[in-house]
């Protein structure tokens, strides 16, 4: 019960959970991102570079980038250096790393996508950059047009004076849509106009404007704007254009006739962008404007040779990658990607290929951009999405709230006109409004189970929308064409609604259009709020700087109060949920102020913030913890009691507007949720024990995969099944629910659809003779040479149909190299052909090639239960038990396939679904393995408590990083709260008698404090432990020496005791981590106060550079690699600069990490040049260090840390690592110095190998 005991000293220690709060707001970070859909405005917003893509929404441009290992597409940066809507995007031809973008407030940047930063920018472009191209000329020169010219030339080398105009290309009579250089032919560009004419130049040839337009618009004033412009690859004259109404043409840019007008199958469709597939000589694509169809083109046919419809949207651009990304065939891929495509995504399921449409696709891979904002990567030769991010809103979001009774669901609005609602744990839109609302400023969901939202807009007033049915329902247009600013559905009483707008009033009806109030203020009314305390009160914030409170059950149209002291207009107001009469406003003036409504006055003014503010929320759960955004793109955490700014959040590009909180999910530590849980955890009733676990340990977890985690764990302790909840089965399940449950759902399918296995039919020859051959040979008996001729020409199916009449054994043979054909072929159809055969082995094989890790495990599993069945031809010697012997192949390939999937969650910053991979397959040891290194410390003790023995050991090593976690915590440790928690954790553990002496050394408190927590760990007083200390030294017992010296009042003693055992051991030739670090580790807790005092320098400086050798051992013992240069080259730095006396060396160390890096770089060899072989001292110098090293115990904790958030961009805090030199991805985590930084992962890993900070203050590190 001592973890249940924790949990209650939990709740009851105000020490502990306001000191927990404060480290934990302290520490807010970025766990999810909804990336913003592609703007549908502008032409030039997609590009693409090898293995990157990029688009770009308003304000930010988003990069993705193919990450080889899983065959995945990632976003890996979002540049938001534009304040305007982006206008043109273009990659650099000559240089992969280099990309321009241009925006509406006259602005040019060009970008280094590697290191993501700014290297050149162009802030007076004389008018707004309609479109931006590279010169295919030169290196490092920028083309742009605005409107009607001229075209400018930036050459980027020469920032002042760079900028030329082109001598002919200006004074157009049409506006310009796009211009596009010739990629050959130095200097010759072509300009499209709205009036649908074209505009040549090239040097040393006459230059011809307006010429070309479509002839059903010549001799008319029509226009009909080019949308796309695209020269041929393959010629230095032919050009493909498209009139938006007028088609596709292909035309010589010499002659200046039409070569083809291509033909439409319908005469409504319309041509919106277009793309020459590089891959398939005369081959190109088209994207429809209204719905989204793809069509395939040859120039030697005048109507298209495929059309597939992709979305129900149309087009708004097309990239075609140059040089598609070559994907590795190897073991650990990608799983599935379908978590990409939300539930009501509108892309349209790939369609199946027949015989002749398979050889007519061109191989390569489509950047598709469509007028919802919606982007993907399609692969145009296997028909199938890459990536799809479906769905993301466009343009500003305005307002965003979590779903009352449903934390999972997030609601968001925009300028783009719509609300979309999503599943945080997936990020996936799941529900979408119908749109054209105009602007919608502010939103509120209903309250309870009702699945309704209110909305508020620019100009067609409010309305509430019925969520599931997807209609709107009602509407209201008390204010008329006014905009409403701010739309709130009363917490308590959810019959009434309040709008404010730029009218001047506040109106209160029912939900079906009775007017009960009408509140009329002297200026716009930006903002108001429900009181959570009294139904009839509420706040309004307003243009004229003042905060107004109204109470409903009057008659008077007259505020109770008016709150005075902002000095610009008032935005926001909000109620806090648990202080009665506690109010705090935003205003423009950059300041928060916290009102008390019962005292009439304003108890505090929170400043900080550089611009107006816009977004405000009270914690649910921690009476003055208060959040707010502003528009200087950062979001800020108050304590409100004395105005402090606990934390500053720079992970936005752009103005903050609003934030949300999930007020429905678990507790943070007080609110009424917390209360109710403390009372059921002081109530001593039966088998509650897992439920109060599971509640404690998910106020500390991140959204995504605890819920799952937990359904798992039950399971695996017993649990009936019929307990499960209803979506256990959309998540990660248990193996033996697995086939059972993918049953079911078949079942339910073929309902209304057909199986999706076909025969996988290849190619067919028109060969006459050999199919003439062929008969004469079947007619003849000789069925095996004509199955070959079948094959030869590609007729699987009749060579296959036929086989079993040579023999069963020639048949799989067969089958097995029709298999194996596709499976080069990438083929789909291949699975049919490995289950007829049982060979199962070949098709995970082929699931986890194309990282479909899901489809690998769900047909591992099949055949552990006996579901697929192998030939008893294919068995070789006649064994008897070979069905015994498959089932343990099976079975370890089932746990080889799990162990991949969990390993591509784990890099992905998804511990917990890593994790619940592992409880999947029951392998405990690295599910929480996986909790430990994702950070997830309080949710990997209570799930490891739960699962009791064969956990153990992870959950004592939990145990202990926690009880670090407490001692270290300064604004809080040496609190009483926290000092009694660091020991009550380490209680816990069974043999702790070594760790509670560690906390009592470290512990910094008064002598009487320091005695009253030996007493509590059952230890002598440090006077006794002094005189201990002197007779076990005399007794030369090291260890206990050192143990009782740092207990003492001396602990300076203990220093050179132990380093100098240390270094002896190190003369030594012997010696193994396992006989240093127990000391090293022991003599680290000395209290920092006293290991900083200048009498102990020699000391100090000896045992941080003996700290920092042997924990780049245990980095490599542990594969920490990003940290073991960092930590040769901190030792190394120390011994230059530091006067010390250690059997180390310079040139040692640098021996050591060469030989390091030559040993294990030629065991993971690359597809770029081939490595250097080491040399044969190398290979002895590692060979010794291996030996040294030896195995790490807790096998597990191999590998790096990854936590959650780890791979997601940031828009604007760019931070550098002082271990790497490269800038951070996921959180940052700072030195004691307040500037120094390192990702969070590496000061995880540094921590768990060296416990000082790498800045050599002699200050532990504390990042858990």
């Amino acid at each position: 019960m001592a973890w249940m005991t924790y949990i209650s000293h939990w709740f009851d220690e105000d020490d502990w959970y306001e000191g927990q709060q404060r480290a934990k707001m302290s520490q807010v970070r970025q766990v999810g991102l909804l990336a913003a859909g592609c703007q549908p405005w502008n032409k030039d917003v997609c590009a693409a570079s090898g293995d990157r893509f990029a688009y770009c929404a308003t304000l930010a441009i988003y990069i993705y980038q193919l990450d080889h290992r899983y065959n995945e597409f990632k976003l890996r940066a979002i540049m938001s250096e534009h304040k305007k809507t982006i206008t043109a995007i273009s990659w650099c031809p000559h240089n992969p790393d280099m990309f321009a973008s241009a925006s509406a407030d006259s602005l040019v940047i060009i970008w280094n996508v590697t290191e993501q930063k700014v290297v050149a920018k162009l802030d007076n472009t004389k008018g707004i950059p309609a479109s931006l191209s590279w010169c295919w000329n030169a290196g490092d020169a920028v083309a742009f047009v605005s409107h009607r010219g001229p075209l400018y030339i930036w050459t980027i080398s020469v920032p002042d004076s760079g900028v030329t105009v082109h001598k002919e290309a200006h004074s157009f009579l049409s506006d310009i849509s796009l211009f596009r250089w010739h990629p050959k032919k130095k200097g010759k560009v072509v300009f499209g106009h709205t009036d649908g004419s074209l505009s040549l130049f090239q040097p040393g040839s006459k230059n011809q404007k307006h010429v070309l337009r479509p002839e059903s618009l010549e001799g008319t004033d029509e226009e009909d704007p080019i949308t796309a412009l695209e020269w041929d690859p393959l010629s230095t004259d032919y050009l493909l254009v498209a009139n938006l109404h007028n088609g596709i043409r292909l035309v010589d840019s010499e002659s200046l006739s039409c070569i083809t007008t291509f033909n439409f199958p319908s005469a409504v469709a319309s041509v919106q962008c277009l793309a020459w597939v590089s891959s398939a000589p005369g081959m190109f694509i088209t994207g429809d404007s209204q719905v989204g169809v793809l069509r395939v083109w040859n120039v030697s046919h005048a109507t298209p040779i495929d059309n597939f419809k992709l979305k129900k949207t149309g087009f708004h651009g097309l990239h075609v990658l140059s040089s598609p990304p070559k994907k590795k065939s190897c073991s650990s891929q990608r799983p599935t990607k379908n978590h990409y495509t939300s539930s009501t995504s509108e892309a349209i399921p790939p369609p199946t290929l027949t015989q002749n449409q398979a050889f007519s696709l061109p191989p390569g891979h489509a950047v598709c951009c469509f007028m919802d904002g919606g982007v993907g990567l399609y692969d145009m030769g296997a028909r199938k999405w890459d990536f799809l991010r479906d769905l993301g809103h466009v343009e500003t979001i305005f307002d965003c709230k979590f779903k009352p009774d449903n934390p999972d669901l997030l609601a968001t609005a925009s300028f783009d006109g719509t609300i979309k609602v999503w599943d945080i744990n997936t990020l996936t839109a799941v529900y979408t409004s119908p749109g054209n609302e105009g602007v919608i400023y502010s939103i509120s969901w209903a309250p309870g189970d009702l699945n309704c939202i209110a909305g508020a807009t620019s100009r067609n007033g409010g309305f509430i929308w019925d969520v599931q049915k997807g209609k709107m329902i009602t509407r209201f247009s008390e204010h008329g064409k006014n905009g409403i600013f701010c739309i709130a559905w009363s917490h308590k009483d959810s019959k009434r609604i309040a709008t404010c707008s730029s009218d001047g009033f506040c109106i209160i009806r029912t939900i079906d259009g009775k007017i009960l109030h009408k509140y009329k203020h002297p200026a716009a009314v930006f903002g108001c709020d429900w009181s959570q305390n009294n139904k009839d009160m509420i706040a309004t914030g307003c243009e004229d700087k003042n905060v107004r409170v109204y109470y409903l059950a009057t008659s008077s149209d007259q505020p109770l109060k008016v709150f005075t002291g902002h000095t610009a207009k008032v935005f926001h107001v909000r109620w806090s949920p648990l202080r009665e009469g506690i109010l705090c406003s935003g205003s423009d003036d950059g300041t928060v102020r916290i009102w008390d409504y019962t005292q009439d006055a304003c108890i505090n003014v929170l400043s900080g913030h550089t611009a107006p503010v816009r977004g405000l929320m009270w914690n649910p759960e921690i009476p003055y913890l208060l959040v707010s955004g502003s528009w200087d793109y950062t979001i800020r955490v108050w304590d409100t009691r004395d105005g402090t700014c606990l934390d500053t959040v720079c992970d936005h590009g752009a103005d903050v507007y609003d934030r949300a909180v999930e007020s429905g999910a678990p507790p943070l530590l007080c609110g009424k949720v917390s209360r109710d849980i403390k009372q059921d955890v002081e109530k001593k009733t039966g088998n509650a024990r897992v439920k109060k676990l599971r509640w404690f340990s998910e106020c500390f977890t991140p959204p995504g995969g605890s819920k799952n985690l937990w359904d798992l764990v039950a399971v695996i302790k017993g649990q009936d099944d019929s307990l499960l909840p209803q979506n256990y089965c959309k998540g990660i399940m248990h193996m033996k629910h697995l086939i059972r449950f993918k049953m079911s759902r078949a079942q339910e399918l073929t309902t209304v659809k057909m199986s999706k296995f076909g025969g996988g039919i290849g190619a067919p020859s028109k060969e006459e003779r050999l199919k003439e051959a062929a008969e004469i040979h079947l007619r003849l008996g000789q069925i095996q040479r004509y199955c070959e001729l079948m094959v030869e020409l590609g007729e699987w199916d009749k060579a296959l149909s036929v086989a079993p009449g040579v023999s069963m054994k020639y048949w799989r043979k067969l089958m097995q190299r029709r298999a194996d054909q596709l499976i080069q072929e990438e083929n789909d159809d291949v699975i049919p052909y490995c289950i007829a055969v049982g060979d199962v082995k070949k098709l995970v094989s082929f699931f986890t090639a194309r990282g479909q890790l899901k489809e690998a495990l769900l047909v591992a599993q099949a055949a552990c239960e006996g579901n697929i069945q192998i030939s008893p031809l294919s068995t070789t010697g006649g064994s008897s038990n070979s069905g015994g012997n498959n089932t343990d192949d099976y079975n370890e390939l089932l746990h080889k396939v799990s162990k991949e999937l969990a390993e591509w969650y784990f890099q992905d910053g998804h511990a917990v679904l890593a994790a619940c991979c592992h409880l999947a397959v029951e392998n405990i040891e690295l599910a929480m393995a996986n909790l430990i290194r994702g950070n997830e410390l309080e949710l990997a003790i209570s799930v490891g408590t739960v699962l009791g023995e064969s956990a153990a050991q992870a959950t004592h090593y939990a145990l202990e990083l926690l009880a670090r976690k407490c001692m270290t915590v300064t604004t809080c440790f040496p609190s009483l709260g926290y000092r009694d928690l660091a020991a009550d954790l380490l209680m816990m553990i069974p043999d702790n008698k070594l760790q509670l002496a560690k906390l009592c050394a470290f512990y910094p408190g008064c002598t009487e404090e320091i005695n009253d927590l030996h007493e509590k760990c059952n230890l002598p007083d440090v006077e006794e432990c002094m005189r201990l200390a002197e007779t076990i030294q005399a007794d030369g017992d090291i260890f206990e020496t050192i143990k009782y010296y740092l207990l003492s009042t001396e602990p300076e003693k203990a220093l050179p005791i132990g380093i100098q055992y240390v270094k002896k051991q190190l003369c030594g030739s012997d010696w193994t981590l396992d006989s240093i670090c127990p000391y090293l580790d022991l003599l680290s807790y000395i209290r920092t106060e006293r290991l900083v005092l200048h009498k102990c320098n020699e000391f100090r400086n000896e045992l941080l550079i003996l700290c920092g050798y042997i924990g780049a051992l245990l980095a490599i013992r542990r594969q920490y690699n990003s940290i073991v240069p960092a930590l040769y080259e901190y030792t190394s730095q120390l011994l230059k600069r530091r006067e010390v006396s250690v059997p180390l060396k310079i040139e040692q160390l640098s021996e050591e990490l060469d030989a390091w890096r030559a040993c294990t770089q030629l065991n993971k060899p690359t597809d770029e040049s081939p490595c250097t072989p080491p040399s044969e001292l190398q290979r002895m110098v590692y060979s010794i260090l291996v030996s040294r090293i030896q195995e790490e115990p807790l096998k597990g904790m191999i590998g790096p840390d990854c936590v959650t958030g780890s791979n997601l961009p940031s828009h604007s805090d760019v931070h550098i690592s002082c271990l790497t030199g490269l800038r951070i991805q996921g959180p940052v985590f700072f030195l004691e110095d307040g500037k120094s930084a390192i990702s969070l992962n590496d000061a995880l890993m540094w921590a768990k190998v060296n416990p000082f900070s790498p800045l050599g203050t002699g200050v532990r590190l504390n990042p858990f």
